[in-house]
C-alpha cells in the first residue's frame, strides 16, 4: 500500500523532537512493504540542518512553505491509499490537514497523527472554535506517539472515530552502544532544545542539580540555550545532531530526560530521548511520570526522580560500575520489546484493519 506522509521532518532533527520517531516507525514500516513519500516544509532552517541524507526506503520530498506549494503537495494525496498528516508540521497545519483529505480518494484511509497530543488536547479544551474540533470528524482513524488510555478517552470524547498509541522506541541501527568520548564526558547529561512549556522544568530538575553539586559536570545539548545563565558547572555543547546521539548518551555516567509538563501530567509517553539513550546503554534519569513501568522498570532499568533536590542525591551517591549496570539492563529491556520493529508491527496491524474497512465502505 502507498502511504503519503505529511511530517515537520525526516531528514533533519534541527527543532524538531519527532525525526527519530518518524524514521525509525516509517523505515519498519517500509520493510512490512509499504511504499511511503514523506512530504515536509522547509521551514525552520531545517534544510541547513539535515542530519539525514534522503532513504532507499522513502521518498522524501521538500516544499516552500507557500499556500501554493502547500496545495501542491496537497494534491498529491490522491496517489496514495492512506494519506497521513501528522500533527506539528510547522507551517499551516490546519490548511494542510483541510487539503489533504479534500484531495483523497473517497476509498483512502486518512490519518491524523498526533506527535505531542497532551499539547493538542490542551488546545482543543481551551479553543472550542479551534479548526481540528470540526476536521476530526473527517478522519478515518487518529494514531499518537503516546498517551494510554487517557489519550484514547479525550480523542474519542472530541469526535474521533478510533484513536490508538504507537509509542516510540528504538531503532538499533541508529542507536546503540558506542565507546565514550572524552568531547561528552560528565557526570550528567541532557539533551533537549528550549522551548517555553520545558525550560522552567529543566531549570528545577537539571540546573537545580546542577547549583548542588558545583563540583560535579554538567553537559547540555539542544538548540536555543546560547542566551541562557547556566550555573558555572553546566558546558552547552550547542545542537546535538542525530549522528552524534550515540556518543552524547554513552558517554556521561548518566544522562537526563525531562517530560514536558503536559507529557508528565499525562503518562504512557515515553519520549523518543529515552528510548534512545536506552539503546546506546546509557544510565537514564527520568522526571516522574504515570507509566514508566509499561516500558522500563524504575530502580532497576531506569532511575526516577521528583525534583533538582532527588536528581542531585542520585548523581551524589551514583557509581559508575552501578550506572553501567542500569544502563546494560535497560539496552536489554528494549532491544526485547520496544523497538520500532515492534511499534510497526502493531501500526500494521491497525492500519491493514481500517484500510480494508474504508474500501469496504467506499464501494457500498
Amino acid at each position: 500500500m502507498k502511504i503519503a506522509f505529511y511530517g515537520s521532518s525526516l531528514l533533519s532533527s534541527y527543532w524538531n523532537g519527532a525525526a527519530t520517531y518518524y524514521r525509525g516507525l516509517l523505515r519498519a514500516l517500509a520493510a512490512l512493504g509499504y511504499d511511503i513519500t514523506f512530504f515536509e516544509p522547509d521551514v525552520y532552517d531545517r534544510s541547513r540542518h539535515r542530519d539525514l541524507e534522503p532513504p532507499d526506503w522513502c521518498r522524501v520530498e521538500v516544499y516552500e512553505a507557500t499556500p501554493q506549494s502547500l496545495l501542491d503537495v496537497a494534491r498529491r494525496a490522491v496517489e496514495a491509499d492512506i494519506v497521513v498528516k501528522a500533527s506539528g508540521v510547522g507551517y499551516e497545519d490546519e490548511a494542510l490537514l483541510l487539503e489533504v483529505l479534500r484531495h483523497a480518494r473517497p476509498d483512502a484511509l486518512t490519518v491524523f497523527w498526533d506527535v505531542d497530543a497532551p499539547a493538542t488536547l490542551a488546545q482543543l479544551r481551551t479553543e472550542p472554535y479551534h479548526p481540528l474540533h470540526r476536521l476530526l470528524k473527517r478522519v478515518d482513524l487518529v494514531l499518537t506517539y503516546g498517551g494510554g488510555d487517557a489519550v484514547i478517552e479525550a480523542y474519542r470524547a472530541f469526535g474521533a472515530a478510533a484513536c490508538f498509541p504507537i509509542y516510540n522506541a528504538l531503532d538499533p541501527l541508529t542507536h546503540h552502544p558506542v565507546t565514550a568520548e572524552a568531547r561528552f564526558g560528565a557526570d550528567l547529561g541532557f539533551l533537549g532544545n528550549r522551548l517555553p512549556d520545558r525550560e522552567s522544568r529543566v531549570d528545577s530538575f537539571f540546573f537545580e542539580a546542577a547549583r548542588r553539586l558545583p563540583e560535579r559536570r554538567f553537559i547540555l545539548g539542544g538548540a536555543g540555550w546560547g542566551d541562557r545563565d547556566l550555573p558555572s558547572n553546566v558546558r552547552w555543547v550547542g545542537h546535538v545532531g542525530t549522528a552524534d546521539h550515540n556518543a552524547f548518551n554513552a558517554s556521561p555516567m548518566a544522562v537526563l530526560n525531562i517530560n514536558r509538563a503536559s507529557m508528565a501530567e499525562t503518562g504512557f509517553s515515553p519520549p523518543t530521548r529515552i528510548f534512545e539513550a536506552a539503546g546506546a546503554g546509557a544510565c537514564v534519569i527520568t522526571d516522574v511520570w504515570p507509566g514508566i513501568d509499561k516500558f522500563l522498570m524504575p530502580g532497576e532499568e531506569i532511575l526516577v526522580v521528583r525534583d533538582g533536590l532527588d536528581l542531585a542525591e542520585v548523581i551524589a551517591q551514583l557509581q559508575p560500575p552501578d550506572a553501567r549496570e542500569l544502563g546494560q539492563a535497560a539496552l536489554c529491556r528494549v532491544t526485547a520489546e520496544h523497538t520500532y520493529a515492534h511499534r510497526a508491527a502493531e501500526a500494521d496491524a491497525i492500519l491493514r484493519r481500517y484500510a480494508r474497512q474504508r474500501t469496504a465502505e467506499a464501494a457500498e
